[in-house]
């Protein structure tokens, strides 16, 4: 393997220590090395930037082990220029694995070059990215809330949910809260409780409350009922702190808004999935490959084989499913007309993702080009309807002789 970094070390992080290795010398020869532990305190690691600094090494690598390399990285960024590398793919040979060891080779892996930098965004980014991410941890717990309390009133009896479509609408909610403080309601007392279209259900409410709740029944709907009004809190609060930090970045949302199937809330997940410099990713490709909505490569003595791409940003690749079920709704679009033509060979699961591959195309050359997404319309492919030709090809092959007549002057 031939050097091209005169200085560099690796990292080998624990959560108790860091093993610190530094390379230096001649490109044309053997290197020397110095090995050195250090804590993971913030003393320690201030101790461990002055020794590469000492050095003058500027060129430092670490695996993403967890999250135990994000101290470290945020002591040293300012300071050095850090690759993260994925362990998955700088393994060592099996047998000789020490932290010693691995810290000289990944400082040797490095000083040739062959450690494939991981995208980490900037600090802004970072702190969007958990913000918008325990954004969507506290949505699953609403929704796993409601589906208890669903099991609840089946399991006591109460027929709501085969009346009202959404039980945690207004009405619903009405209802929901006289049922947990074991109000006994009167017809009246609905009718003035629901609203709207509701109004017209209220006979078959009445016969839909009549169940066999207990007072175990009443207590655990009420634990959950305030728990999902403090969860709908906390999101509100999360919501205004996402609004802020996206300030700067207010361009990007309206880029990406304009993207069929991206609302305000999606825009802001994916910028701090993805960040704002496209220039991390050579092409489109890449990115998607990122994403996790690429199909995986799985080919052997010629054959290629199917396999499920394990890989990608998981959240983000939550994100882009969810807006690709939004955009294939939009009628006469590129989006849909995509969608529409591969759900007949693929399965709804493909094409979704296939969709998703496409969205995550169409958001990198917003981005990189900062310029709104234009709809080329459902016809911008072409017209992919089968040909007369196609059909008389396809029947000759099941061994039928075509013979076509003009009705006209039949």
């Amino acid at each position: 393997m031939d050097a091209i970094l005169e200085r560099c070390a690796g990292l080998d992080v624990h959560q108790d220590n860091v093993v610190a290795c530094f390379l230096s010398g001649s490109l044309d020869r053997k290197p020397s090395k110095e090995i050195e532990t250090f804590g993971t305190t913030t003393k320690e690691l201030l101790r461990l930037l002055d020794w590469l600094q000492e050095r003058e090494c500027s060129q430092v690598a670490m695996e993403s082990t967890g999250v135990y390399w994000k101290p470290v990285w945020n002591i040293l960024e300012g300071s050095c220029q850090l690759t993260l590398a994925n362990p998955e793919r700088i393994k060592n040979v099996p047998g000789r694995k020490t932290d010693c060891n691995d810290a000289q080779w990944i400082a040797s892996l490095h000083r040739c070059g062959l450690i494939e930098p991981s995208f980490v965004p900037g600090e802004t980014i970072r702190d969007l990215r958990d913000l918008t991410r325990y954004r969507r941890k506290l949505l699953q717990n609403v929704t796993q809330e409601k589906n208890r309390v669903h099991k609840i009133l089946q399991d006591a009896n109460v027929k709501l949910t085969t009346f009202l479509s959404d039980i945690f609408g207004v009405s619903g909610r009405a209802l929901l809260e006289s049922v947990a403080n074991g109000e006994k309601l009167q017809e009246h007392e609905i009718r003035d409780k629901v609203k709207t279209t509701v109004k017209r259900k209220v006979p078959e409410l009445i016969e839909a409350l009549n169940g066999r709740l207990r007072l175990h029944h009443r207590q655990m709907m009420r634990r959950h009922l305030d728990h999902i009004e403090y969860l709908e809190e906390e999101i509100g609060e999360l919501e205004g702190e996402i609004q802020s930090s996206l300030t700067p970045y207010r361009a990007e949302v309206e880029l990406l808004d304009t993207i069929p199937g991206i609302d305000q809330e999606a825009a802001a997940s994916i910028l701090a999935e993805v960040g704002l410099d496209m220039g991390h990713f050579p092409t489109d490709g890449h990115l998607a490959s990122w994403s996790g909505v690429c199909p995986a490569n799985h080919e052997s003595n010629g054959k290629k084989k199917r396999k499920k791409n394990q890989r990608g940003n998981k959240g983000l690749k939550s994100v882009l499913c969810q807006c690709s079920w939004a955009a294939i709704r939009v009628k006469d679009s590129r989006i849909a007309a995509v969608y529409y033509r591969l759900v007949k060979r693929m399965g709804k699961p493909k094409a979704i993702t296939a969709v998703s591959h496409l969205l995550i195309r169409m958001i990198y050359r917003v981005l990189r080009d900062k310029v709104p997404y234009q709809e080329l319309g459902a016809n911008y492919l072409g017209n992919r309807e089968k040909s007369v030709e196609y059909w008389i090809r396809k029947i000759k092959l099941m061994g039928y002789e075509v013979e076509l007549r003009d009705i006209a002057s039949a």
